[in-house]
């Protein structure tokens, strides 16, 4: 995105009798700020604001609900570390778009949600999807704000996209009354808000961290026994995949990527430490984390998971992220800017484990005997299909398609658990999942980012039944823009399966009612796609599996898969029993 858009004006016809509405004006402010894609739901008020968009070369991606718009925006702000931007009506519209708001602070996404709103004048008295919309959105955003007239669009616009990037990414909300957007100003004075509007986009944040700090954190990596380096999609935002390889190749410190850091140093490293998580993490000494935050995904960083006398080196974008895990040394900057000066530190004077290293021998020992047990159940061919082996046939055919690898998409409580244990990601930004809010229902909303964010690119989901059950209704949408993009839905016949239910719980006048859990058994996920013009596929062997992904893969048309899994395979609640 430009950083002013003052040299943009001279462009604008000054004839004084010509005029825009608001609608033309936020659209234009959008363009010249660098805005290419915008996702979401037309209707009252916003209509016109998408028309005039796509005229100023816009492409605007239009959802059958706000939700999945939202998710996908988030996404694509992730994807591309440019603001992702979606539009929706007022009232129920903006209350449908908080959830993608939501998920991208909570993911540290840059997303701007834009709503229409009701006319000022009507405010309080009833009007048409009347809402407070700037005190909903308060507690799920970074910055939000409203437009009261038309002169004040540029600003406000601009302000709303600089602070979705600015510092640790997230959500911005801007809010357009139905008056202002039919508001109009002659075009000289357009041409004199735009220039005199200020730009202050910040791509991150600049390292703040001392020359001292680098050097303690490099002696605590150097005199660790156990050392390990843990990151995550803070570190893909960051876009600091070659800095961490030097790093990690440099020093020989084991790694261990959060689910969707996965790729940015290849899953088949000899120095990943996935497949021996639980001892990475219980007996290192020494961990520097990247991008990442020692939340629920890491245990809060606490025992019995860690060790109690474990160090922490936390590099993070934000400061009270910092203040509030208190590690052994908290480095504030931008991860691949922080990471080169490590490097440079250690170039002056390098060490390097070696493979004959304890440490690192534990771990690698660890791994095989690991992956030595999975492939034992990837071996086995189960039908009807569990969820291991419909899971292999997916992987190998997923990394046949060499470079540049698909981006996956993966949503579900069995189905994304064992998939992440699986499917392998070798690449960077390659892994889209429910994050760290596990989020339900991203699937399809992400599908659609990553195929716009990367066009020509193949797009896989691999989404459980409920999941993908969420926002099913977008394989509409992947038609009517016929993007690459291959959902692949784990039918087992509800959340987690059939009736889990123990015969004690199976009573009361509503007994005879199917369980909280349960779907209609062997339902024809394939057809819905189908009634759209897509391609519907149904498998439930091996055979079938491979032929349809083979078919599917080479055609890169839209198509969903409905596998057939036995409904009582995997376990209640996935790996989060205990929450249950």
């Amino acid at each position: 995105m430009a950083n002013s858009i003052t040299e943009n004006t001279t462009t604008l016809s000054l004839c004084d009798d010509t005029q825009i509405d608001g609608n033309a004006l936020v659209a234009r402010v959008l363009a010249f700020s660098g805005v290419r894609h915008m996702f979401g739901v037309v209707g009252i008020p916003v209509t016109s604001l998408a028309t005039r968009a796509v005229a100023l070369g816009i492409r605007f991606i239009a959802f059958h609900n706000e939700q999945s718009a939202g998710y996908a925006a988030s996404a694509y702000g992730y994807l591309t570390s440019q603001p992702g931007v979606f539009l929706t009506v007022s009232g129920p519209g903006c209350i449908h778009g908080i959830a993608g708001l939501a998920n991208g602070t909570a993911n540290a996404w840059p997303v701007v949600m834009i709503s229409g709103s009701c006319d000022q004048r009507d405010f309080g008295k009833g009007d048409f999807q009347e809402l407070d919309q700037i005190a909903a959105v308060k507690p799920f955003v970074k910055f939000s704000a409203k437009v009261t007239e038309i002169l004040q669009i540029p600003r406000a616009v601009l302000e709303v996209l600089s602070r979705a990037v600015e510092g640790r990414p997230g959500g911005c909300y801007l809010d357009l009354p139905t008056d202002v957007l039919h508001q109009k100003i002659y075009e000289v004075d357009a041409a004199r808000v735009l220039a005199e509007a200020e730009y202050p986009l910040v791509r991150g944040i600049s390292s703040q961290v001392s020359s001292w700090d680098i050097e303690k954190a490099v002696t605590l990596l150097r005199k660790a026994e156990r050392p390990l380096i843990v990151f995550g999609k803070g570190a893909a935002y960051a876009r600091a995949e070659n800095s961490l390889k030097k790093l990690i190749e440099t020093t020989g410190i084991p790694f261990l990527p959060t689910p969707m850091g996965k790729g940015l140093v290849p899953d088949t490293h000899e120095l990943a430490a996935t497949a021996a998580r639980s001892l990475a993490i219980g007996r290192c000494d020494v961990v520097l984390v990247v991008g990442a935050r020692l939340n629920w995904l890491l245990h809060f960083g606490e025992p019995p998971k860690w060790s109690a006398d474990v160090k922490f080196i936390l590099v993070d974008v934000s400061k009270e992220e910092i203040e509030l895990r208190k590690p052994h040394l908290g480095l504030v900057g931008d991860a691949a800017n922080v990471l080169d000066l490590i490097n440079k530190e250690i170039k002056d004077n390098p060490f390097c484990l070696g493979k004959s290293n304890p440490w690192v021998e534990a771990i690698s020992k660890k791994v095989k005997e690991n992956v030595v047990k999975m492939d034992a159940q990837l071996s086995k061919v189960v039908v009807p299909f569990n969820f291991f082996t419909p899971m292999r046939i997916i992987r190998d055919a997923i990394l046949a398609e060499g470079s540049p690898a698909p981006i996956l998409v993966s949503e579900g409580a069995n189905t994304m658990d064992v998939g992440r244990a699986v499917l392998v990601q070798n690449e960077p930004r390659t892994r889209l999942d429910a994050g760290t809010w596990g989020t339900m229902g991203v699937g399809l909303g992400y599908c659609i980012a990553a195929a716009v964010a990367s066009p020509g690119r193949l797009v896989v989901a691999v989404e459980g039944d409920s999941g993908f059950g969420f926002s099913a209704m977008e394989v509409e949408t992947l038609v009517r823009y016929q993007l690459p993009v291959i959902v692949i839905v784990f039918n087992n016949g509800g959340v987690y399966g059939g009736d889990r239910r123990n015969p004690d719980e199976i009573t009361g006048p509503h007994k005879d009612d199917p369980a909280p859990t349960s779907f209609v058994p062997g339902a024809a996920y394939h057809s819905l796609m189908e009634a759209f013009g897509g391609k519907g596929y149904i498998a439930e062997t091996p055979e079938e599996l491979k032929s349809v992904l083979s078919e599917s893969f080479s055609a890169r048309k839209p198509a969903v898969i409905n596998v057939i899994i036995d409904p009582y395979a995997g376990a209640e609640s996935g790996r989060m029993q205990h929450k249950n």
